[in-house]
């Protein structure tokens, strides 16, 4: 059987990573969970780095290759397959994004990214660091526009949003740029390619009222829970404390407008802004 080769990072890496770490264990006769141990992971990591929604780090390449007898292959090629774009408290959860079949998303503060125009992206990123060089405010907005793309397929992956109502209540970038912000979510829920829910204020105290969540199934893949603070993120692959917050999400999506009445709102607040109007 010939060797693996090295990796061309223009081929989707992580996935030809995940498929080599996948010939290296069977021919190993490891399963994941057993890999898994001799790896300090669990079995679901070792799964979800196999189907390339998860990243090999640089620190665990080596150990890999030693358990794996690999003759440092994933030493060499782990640095390929963890090139990106995104910021690195970001990238992997970005990435995994583009592999998911369905994203559920509760956003408390911000339009998501998915849904963003370019003049709510570079607010938004023009707030995240207000001295940076207008250039790389338009590479990042470029990156963050870049992940829009999963929306060209009109049904995969199935997206649902929680929007709270601050999102569109607070003024990011101007009157002009929410008013078109919202108006592009409203479309996307209108041509049925997201479904939108607004959580209103009215609903009073919530199960998530300390932060955002976002949940992303696989079709080979066990699901992931991406936990955001400012400039941090982390990826949680607990089955119990996914399902506790597959649970919270429920309880939002209950507790917000339906769709029809969140739809009318938004484009109702959207044809505030365009009017100059006080919501």
């Amino acid at each position: 059987m010939p060797g693996p080769k090295n990796l061309d990072p223009s081929s989707s890496p992580r996935a030809l990573l995940g498929a080599e770490l996948r010939h290296a264990r069977e021919r190993k006769g490891l399963s994941q969970e057993a890999l898994g141990l001799r790896l300090f992971v669990s079995g679901t990591f070792v799964g979800q780095l196999e189907a390339g929604t998860r990243r090999l780090r640089p620190e665990m390449a080596p150990l890999v290759d030693e358990v794996l007898g690999t003759n440092g292959f994933f030493e060499r090629n782990c640095e390929a397959s963890n090139k990106s774009r995104y910021p690195e408290h970001f990238a992997e959860a970005a990435e995994a994004e583009a592999e998911a079949t369905a994203i559920r998303q509760y956003a408390p503060l911000l339009i998501p990214g998915l849904l963003q125009t370019p003049g709510y992206a570079h607010a938004v990123n023009r707030a995240y660091d207000p001295t940076a060089p207008e250039e790389t405010i338009d590479e990042w907005v470029a990156g963050w526009m870049e992940r829009t793309r999963l929306l060209d397929n009109p049904t995969t992956p199935m997206l649902w949003m929680v929007l709270d109502e601050a999102v569109l209540r607070r003024e990011t970038g101007g009157r002009a740029v929410m008013a078109e912000a919202l108006s592009h979510v409203a479309d996307l829920a209108r041509r049925g390619r997201v479904i939108v829910q607004v959580l209103p204020f009215s609903a009073g105290a919530h199960k998530s009222m300390e932060g955002s969540l976002r949940l992303m199934d696989f079709e080979d893949a066990p699901p992931l829970v991406y936990f955001e603070g400012p400039s941090t993120g982390r990826l949680e692959d607990d089955p119990a404390t996914v399902a506790q917050l597959r649970f919270t999400f429920e309880l939002l999506t209950a507790s917000a407008l339906s769709p029809q009445k969140s739809l009318a709102l938004i484009e109702q607040v959207a044809q505030d802004y365009a009017h100059e109007e006080h919501p």
